[in-house]
């Protein structure tokens, strides 16, 4: 193990990758190669899995995005396609081919969701076993990107798409908010956290199986400090990857003496 700063501060420790629980989830929107190399310098221990950003790596070179792959994945971090790409490819009838260049360009994981569009739910679930039988970890998504569509789900389709899902063979099923965490899902205009939104699909689908998207830092806080340090939180900037950590170990004021 490599020496920290500071060891002479006690902090909890935390378990080592590959985990369960705990997961950090980092949104990469294009990052570059040296600005992906200092992120995993600095923080690789806590970072989980890293998703490419809704389409943006289909603008990027092939040869830059196998590269930046395989600089995550030799830090034993899972990576993931952006939903909104699979959704494309859905629209596009290229289910197949997405896999399978995926499988070729070096994702370990695939995220599968229907934010923008409409999938049968028998169709969903063959989709998910079809990727785990590839060999792929799946994270699914359960929401709208569009708020007023999102505000129509109910909580029990919310619960029961999330129990499918699992029961179809998703690692984890991830609770939609955009980048923004505002207006959609468990926060409100101004990103609140509905706290009863919340309590519920903890409850009724167990805490260990969700990933909260928690962009902002107030949102981190409210799940450490409610769920506890092992919450799952995704869509997290790179820049606030040491942040968050803080936040789960006890070394920031919002959480210091009260894990």
């Amino acid at each position: 193990m490599t020496r920290k700063a500071f060891e002479i501060i006690d902090i909890p420790n935390r378990t080592e990758k590959p985990r369960n629980t705990g997961l950090t989830m980092v949104l990469d929107k294009g990052l570059g190669y040296y600005a992906a190399q200092d992120l995993m310098e600095y923080a690789s221990e806590c970072i989980d899995i890293i998703k490419l950003g809704w389409g943006t790596h289909r603008l990027c070179s092939e040869e830059a995005v196998r590269r930046k792959i395989r600089l995550y994945t030799d830090n034993n971090i899972l990576v993931s396609n952006g939903g909104t790409l699979f959704e494309i490819a859905y629209l596009q009838r290229k289910i197949n081919e997405f896999f399978e260049y995926a499988h070729k360009i070096g994702l370990s994981s695939i995220e599968i969701s229907d934010g923008s569009i409409r999938i049968s739910r028998e169709e969903r679930s063959e989709i998910i076993r079809k990727c785990k039988n590839m060999g792929f970890e799946v994270f699914t998504e359960v929401g709208k990107k569009n708020p007023l569509e999102d505000a129509m789900l109910t909580m029990e389709y919310r619960i029961k798409e999330a129990k499918r899902d699992r029961d179809a063979g998703a690692t984890k099923v991830i609770m939609e908010a955009r980048e923004s965490g505002k207006g959609i899902g468990v926060y409100d205009k101004e990103g609140k956290i509905k706290e009863d939104m919340v309590k519920k699909l903890t409850e009724g689908i167990g805490v260990r199986e969700i990933m909260f998207e928690a962009p902002e830092k107030s949102q981190q806080v409210y799940f450490i400090l409610n769920l506890g340090p092992e919450a799952n939180l995704g869509n997290i900037k790179p820049e606030d990857v040491i942040p968050l950590e803080t936040l789960r170990r006890g070394l920031r004021g919002d959480t210091l003496g009260r894990l």
